[in-house]
């Protein structure tokens, strides 16, 4: 036996098969040739024999990488040097040198299949820890005593607590024709998954795509509105069309031909002359029973291109052409959400891709669903055609309309503008290639500089969002996959591929898990040892914990007098500007009264707010309550930060700490119940930092929340008003309600805020007292002598633990500019 064997058996907790491995003469290259009937009658015991066959498997994986890797990367560098050879240059000759010797240097730059590699085979490394660790401690909690006492209803509630999962979700918007389908697709690898074409997308469904982890099918989960939801919205639309019939609307006005689309995508044309009792009857919904009964319906198929031609009916509408003569009905209207599970999908591990409607709908249960994922996006794309990239109203007027709702109110840290059909179409027969890439290149550079000038102007959006979290990317779906022109790098889908990949590689559910098993096998084994318990250690930790406290304190007491003081301005100003705010809202410019009179209904029967299916939305309590919204901003910003690297009040919860690393070299008797302790504390900041990111959204919305309410009732009276005056009387009721309210309903919505605000100080304060009280009790006043011994599975945790500590300060942070010098190869565009 050789000492290669050796130490793989020992890192692999086989150390007891270490005689009958060099008995049997095995070496490092006899090690890869083992079989399977050969390590059946090498090792007869069934749970070594798993663990080593699982752990080899993982070896020869490893060593097939590195093989294909030291195989592959000459030909890349000669590729490399061939292509730099034709890439016009950008920049001077210097850069061009810079260029050429960053592609050479192995140990800083990786070709894209190596990097892929090397990704797929950490993914791999942390799928079996995790796994591993999972059945640790599920094999933990069957063996704990059933005693009913603190300890083990700690331990198991800890056990129980590990299992969590957290994904990054990534908004795209764009409007129909924009390229979005073709983008996904393209991205994940699947080219006929979303459908694109003939058949027009509806506005109001929002789709998710993420991984399968359960299956290996293609799966589709419909989740409908209620029943009762679209009761009510039958009885809305018949009197919608009801009233503007009596009315000469906005011709501009698009609402009635909403409604007529609405219903004849569900009803064909059957709805016409019936009542909203008649079309509640069960068989108008024979192919949906699960709508009746509120339940989700799943769809489950071999193939990408099977489930894209089942769930269509629930995402598109029928344009009169191609495919859509197929279809007699359209359930888009009844749908909420559509879930598009993918199989074997390494870049959806963490990640969920959500295509957007572009302002919310009309229908609440919608449009809350739409906020609540607008509001957990951590990135935000805006896909748009590239010849239209500045002039396109409808991406920039989703950036102004959504982005409160992705910045103070969310936790959006990017934001990506992201011009499609980068590619150049025309005759180019008399021109090299290297010259037509040249005319992309440069066309591309325009553009993006085009459209950074554009998002420097958008004032409002830059209240929440500084330069650094916006970037532009030009891509080619269609030259991603036929690469006629372009190399797949200059498609800048890659580039797109690996920021995803960011996401993916610092999704932290691994080490979260496997660290806090590490803290519960701690305190199991330290809670066997009388002498961890410590008087004078816990009164030195009780003491740091109370210290630490104050420190937490005071910056929260900081931002809330800040917020004070903002708001008081706030009331103010929302009192001098609320009349000049009703005008503009009640009697728009270059707008006749008649002509007016639909959207304005349109207005208070939706509580406030106006949802065009193309334009600007309008949102009076929005208006009204910008004063407000105004004036924290700025001081919002800084103090919740969607940044995950900043943490909200200056980082002062990541500064908490019990100082247990030098604790452990004061009292070596009880390492074990300190690192449970540390461990809890690293758990507990993590988790504090998550509630204090979905908290700081209520706080925000609160003011808008607070004015909306305050409104409701002129709504419903403004609404009910029927005849002639009509349009008057919803503007005098209006004015009327905002006129005698305005003093009480300002500074209640500051006084809520702030309420909330103490709410929160309260709660940080309390869970972190709390939890550390609480656990060191645990740790060092309770025996755990009934508790069976978990040295073996603490040791092997231990060792996952540090593998993965090590890796995470090796990764270079997510928070990188992305920019095309840092893609590897001559033919990555230069950044602008």
């Amino acid at each position: 036996m050789d000492e290669f064997v050796r130490n793989k058996l020992n890192e692999w907790r086989l150390s007891d098969w270490i005689q009958k491995f060099e008995d049997e003469g095995i070496d490092e290259e006899s090690l890869y040739c083992l079989e399977e009937k050969d390590i059946d009658k090498l090792m007869p015991t069934m749970g070594p024999r798993a663990r080593f066959k699982k752990n080899l498997l993982l070896l020869k994986k490893e060593l097939n990488m590195s093989n294909q890797e030291t195989a592959d990367f000459p030909a890349q560098e000669e590729e490399a040097a061939s292509s730099a050879q034709v890439w016009p240059s950008t920049s001077d000759t210097s850069n061009t040198g810079k260029r050429k010797s960053e592609v050479l240097d192995k140990n800083k730059w990786q070709s894209p299949t190596k990097r892929q590699r090397e990704t797929k085979s950490e993914s791999y490394t942390e799928k079996i820890i995790l796994d591993d660790v999972k059945h640790i401690m599920k094999c933990v909690y069957k063996r704990l005593p059933n005693q009913d006492n603190k300890l083990n209803r700690f331990l198991k509630t800890k056990i129980s607590d590990l299992e969590t999962d957290k994904r990054e979700m990534v908004g795209v918007f764009g409007k129909t024709g924009a390229g979005k389908s073709s983008l996904i697709n393209a991205i994940i690898g699947e080219n006929n998954l979303l459908p694109s074409g003939s058949i027009s997308a509806c506005t109001t469904v929002v789709i998710k795509v993420e991984a399968n982890m359960q299956s290996q099918k293609y799966e589709g989960e419909i989740e409908f509105i209620k029943k009762e939801e679209w009761k009510d919205e039958l009885w809305s639309l018949f009197n919608f069309l009801r009233d503007n019939a009596e009315q000469e609307n906005d011709e501009d006005d698009d609402s009635d031909h909403d409604t007529v689309e609405k219903l004849t995508a569900v009803y064909g044309e059957e709805w016409r002359g019936k009542s909203p009792e008649n079309l509640m009857e069960n068989k108008y919904f024979r192919e949906i029973p699960e709508f009746l009964t509120s339940k989700s319906k799943i769809l489950t198929c071999e193939s990408a291109e099977e489930l894209s031609a089942k769930f269509i009916k629930y995402t598109r509408s029928d344009s009169g052409e191609g495919g859509g003569k197929e279809v007699k009905r359209w359930y888009w209207p009844l749908v909420k959400c559509v879930t598009v599970r993918v199989p074997n999908n390494d870049l959806l591990q963490h990640i969920t891709l959500v295509d957007l409607p572009g302002n919310g709908d009309r229908n609440k249960s919608r449009d809350e669903m739409w906020k609540g994922v607008v509001g957990s996006c951590s990135t935000v794309w805006v896909v748009t055609e590239i010849n239209r990239a500045t002039a396109e109203r409808e991406a920039w007027e989703i950036l102004e309309s959504a982005c409160s709702i992705m910045g103070n109110a969310g936790e959006c840290q990017y934001i990506h503008f992201i011009c499609t059909k980068s590619d150049i179409t025309g005759d180019f027969h008399d021109r090299s290639a290297a010259d037509v890439r040249a005319l992309i290149f440069k066309r591309n550079m325009q553009a993006k500089e085009q459209v950074k000038n554009q998002f420097r102007k958008l004032h409002k959006v830059k209240k929440h969002f500084n330069d650094d979290c916006f970037e532009v990317f030009t891509v080619s779906s269609k030259e991603f996959k036929k690469k006629k022109c372009l190399e797949p790098e200059d498609t800048e889908i890659p580039k797109l591929q690996k920021f995803l990949q960011s996401l993916n590689d610092c999704h932290s559910q691994t080490l979260n898990y496997v660290s806090g098993a590490y803290g519960i096998l701690s305190l199991i084994q330290g809670s066997r040892r009388v002498a961890g318990r410590n008087a004078d250690m816990r009164n030195e930790l009780e003491k740091t914990i109370c210290d630490e406290l104050d420190k937490v304190r005071k910056p929260i007491e900081e931002a809330y007098e800040a917020f004070e003081k903002c708001l008081s301005e706030g009331v103010e100003k929302s009192l001098s500007s609320c009349e000049k705010v009703l005008k503009s809202t009640l009697y728009p410019p270059r707008t006749s009264g008649r002509g007016f009179h639909g959207r304005l209904k349109s207005l208070v029967k939706n509580g406030g707010i106006h949802k065009p299916k193309k334009g600007k939305q309008t949102n009076l309590n929005g208006r009204l309550a910008s004063g407000l919204t105004d004036s924290v901003d700025e001081d919002f910003k800084k103090t919740f930060p969607n940044e995950r690297n900043c943490g909200p009040f200056n980082g002062v919860i990541d500064t908490f700490s019990l100082g247990t690393e030098s604790l452990i070299q004061k009292y070596k008797d009880a390492e074990l119940q300190l690192v449970f302790l540390k461990t809890e504390e690293e758990k507990i900041k993590t988790n504090l930092n998550n509630i204090i990111r979905e908290r700081k959204k209520a706080i925000y919305n609160s003011l808008t929340a607070t004015v909306e309410e305050a409104m409701q009732d002129c709504y419903r009276k403004a609404e009910a008003f029927r005849g002639p005056d009509t349009l008057r009387n919803m503007r005098d009721t209006i004015m009327g309600h905002v006129h005698h309210s305005k003093n009480t309903m300002f500074q209640q919505a500051k006084d809520i805020m702030l309420k909330k605000l103490r709410d929160l100080e309260v709660e940080i304060l309390m869970t972190l007292g709390d939890t550390m009280f609480k656990s060191i009790e645990l740790s060092l006043s309770t025996g755990g002598d009934s508790i069976p011994d978990f040295a073996v599975e603490l040791d092997e945790v231990k060792k996952h633990y540090n593998n993965l500590k090590g890796n995470q300060d090796e990764e270079t942070p997510l928070c990188i500019d992305l920019t095309a010098d840092e893609l590897p190869g001559p033919s990555a565009s230069p950044h602008p």
